[in-house]
């Protein structure tokens, strides 16, 4: 019966410290290999070419073997490499870990010792223990991830959302287990998410009323007016403009920086993603082809004679809208609606945010980063892989391979 699950089993947890190198690992386990000792549990981390090594294992059951020359024989390994050897005596596995396990993800540029302790007291506050820490990446942003168990997902969601407002990061608290690595659908919004522009005002700008339509988005975005009467009021104002300004507009939308591999990264990892838009399907239909996306819907300029007439035509793409395409793209794709993912920044979004396993305010209006389940105030669109648990090494080494091929 192994350490794991007999709690009287004695056991050694040994630790290395020391300058990182080749072999070390297989060479500490070569030294423990002569004690026939089973191994219960390992953990390595280097940082900055030092290297913490810890092997759980069971005490000695060689013949002739004690503890007593199986801790002579390590530490004289490890002198003979400069390097530093602890071991501790004790019964058992590691204490399991406490239910309500979570992956909070924390976001900083840059991440200040201030916000980190501020983060983890918050952590401790609610019953949370943190089991693991594992840096995500470096820049354009450091994004550190906890593992943490004993408090709640969404206990643990609600105490650091407060806390990460007050003290400029930002915090994603995801529920632990499969479905964090189960294949996915992704849900963009498109105006001021995927892309840095507002399509209308792009038109409006053509039609001379750039800064009429401008003032009317803002005041929808922010939830004070109803979408759709603002869409037709907006629109109305293109109605002349020749429909060769639609080539011009696509030339002018500019992606988010962060975009292109937030997209290739999901597609090879074999999600699926689509768009929703209040915007234009002239835009977005353009979008979905060069992107490579699954789905794109959006609202449809109508355009009669070479010109447009003010009007939109088909289904209207608003609030209520957007939560039922993102529905229908699940149901498309064959993925649960736990395992979507929304990102959006306006309130037009906070439907399908909130239909959404999980929802991401991105760069958002305050009442959207208070509505959603995670907000990231970053202009970075790729720092969502982070919230899947995705790191910037694993991105740039599958953009590598690429590069190779």
């Amino acid at each position: 019966m192994s350490a794991s699950q007999n709690s009287d089993v004695r056991t050694l947890l040994v630790k290395i410290f020391g300058k990182d190198r080749p072999g070390l690992t297989a060479g500490l386990f070569d030294t423990l290999a002569a004690y026939s000792v089973d191994v219960v549990d390992i953990e390595q981390v280097v940082s900055r070419g030092r290297l913490v090594l810890c092997a759980l294992v069971t005490a000695p059951t060689a013949a002739g073997a004690d503890e007593g020359e199986l801790r002579a024989t390590v530490h004289s390994w490890a002198e003979a490499l400069g390097l530093q050897a602890e071991i501790i005596s004790g019964v058992g596995d590691n204490r399991p870990r406490g239910s309500g396990r979570s992956h909070v993800t924390v976001l900083g540029h840059p991440l200040t010792a201030e916000a980190t302790a501020a983060i983890t007291a918050r952590i401790t506050s609610v019953g949370g223990n943190i089991d693991r820490i594992f840096r995500l990446a470096k820049y354009p942003v450091t994004a550190v991830e906890f593992a943490v168990s004993g408090a709640e997902p969404e206990v643990l969601r609600t105490a650091l959302a407060t806390q990460s407002s007050e003290i400029g990061v930002d915090v994603a608290v995801v529920s632990a287990g499969l479905h964090r690595r189960a294949q996915r659908l992704v849900v963009m919004d498109v105006d001021s998410t995927l892309i840095q522009d507002e399509v209308i005002e792009l038109f409006a700008a053509h039609a001379g009323c750039e800064e009429e339509v401008a003032g009317v988005t803002a005041a929808a975005m922010r939830g004070e007016l109803d979408f759709e009467q603002s869409l037709h009021a907006r629109v109305a104002l293109l109605a002349g403009l020749d429909a060769s300004v639609v080539e011009k507009v696509r030339a002018e939308v500019r992606l988010t920086p962060g975009a292109r591999t937030l997209i290739r990264t999901l597609k090879r990892l074999g999600f699926q993603v689509g768009v929703v838009s209040g915007g234009f399907t002239q835009v977005t239909d353009d979008l979905k082809e060069r992107l490579g996306l699954d789905f794109a819907s959006a609202n449809t300029l109508e355009i009669v004679d070479g010109k447009l007439t003010g009007r939109v035509t088909g289904e209207i793409v608003d609030r209520a809208g957007k939560a039922r395409l993102l529905r229908r793209f699940a149901a498309e794709a064959g993925v649960p609606l736990a395992q979507t993912v929304a990102i959006g920044d306006g309130a037009n979004d906070l439907d399908m945010l909130n239909a959404a396993g999980l929802g991401v305010a991105f760069n958002a209006k305050p009442l959207v980063r208070e509505a959603a389940h995670t907000a990231v105030n970053v202009p970075f669109l790729d720092t969502v892989l982070y919230l899947l648990g995705i790191t910037r090494e694993e991105v740039e080494a599958a953009d590598g391979e690429d590069a190779e091929h």
